[in-house]
């Protein structure tokens, strides 16, 4: 299981690192969502890419039969080799994205 500090460290250094440690507490917890909010959804369209049609009828089914967040990763995992690989360079990407607008 994550310690909640492990997963915040990271999002408070690029808070940090972005100049926006000055705002107040709500501003930057609703510039985080739509952070994550950006991130999920370039991981859902990467996904839907690397996926074959019948891979995404069955992952919409999965999804329309209410599996659990597990079953849905443990799916693409089977069906995309470099699932985690792939989830993390996009993250990377994205954080290196930010870092550079400065």
């Amino acid at each position: 299981m994550t310690d909640q500090n492990d997963q915040s460290q990271p999002q408070g250094t690029l808070v940090d690192e972005l100049g926006l440690s000055d705002l107040p507490e709500e501003k930057k917890e609703q510039l985080m969502g739509k952070m994550t909010e950006v991130i999920l959804k370039r991981i859902f369209l990467e996904t839907m890419y690397r996926l074959s049609e019948s891979d995404q009828a069955g992952y919409e089914k999965m999804i329309d039969d209410n599996a659990s967040p597990e079953e849905l990763e443990n799916f693409l995992k089977g069906k995309i080799p470099d699932y985690d690989d792939m989830v993390r360079k996009i993250v990377r990407d994205f954080d290196e994205k930010m870092r550079s607008l400065d």
